[in-house]
């Protein structure tokens, strides 16, 4: 193998290390936001019995204000999580770099013909 042709395969192997790493946390994150929606539901439900019960002690306001502050915490990590701008990275520089090639072959072909 020549020179060039090792260095294609070994930044092809590094990207491909980083989509495999990739794919890990995508499915570590989708199990855990499948994780969350069992609770949230499981939460929502205690919540829905606990309203309806017509004998509402001390204990059971207490309990229900943290079930909700619980459900509140939850809710907010699963939409926190769903979006990051780690995950806007990538497509900002590719925006930035092919943009600013546009713009370059632009002006360059502006500057040729006029």
């Amino acid at each position: 193998m020549t020179q060039p042709e090792e260095k294609q395969q070994s930044e092809f192997e590094q990207e491909l290390e980083e989509v495999e790493t990739s794919l890990g946390l995508l499915k570590e994150r989708y199990a855990q936001v499948q994780r969350d929606q069992k609770q949230k539901a499981q939460w929502q439900q205690e919540i829905k019995n606990i309203q309806q019960n017509k004998y509402k002690t001390p204990e059971i306001k207490t309990e229900l204000e943290r079930l909700e502050k619980e459900l509140e915490l939850l809710e907010i990590n699963l939409e926190s999580q769903l979006f990051s701008w780690k995950s806007l990275n990538r497509p900002f520089w590719q925006a930035v770099r092919f943009g600013g090639l546009g713009i370059l072959m632009g002006w360059l072909l502006k500057s040729s013909i006029g």
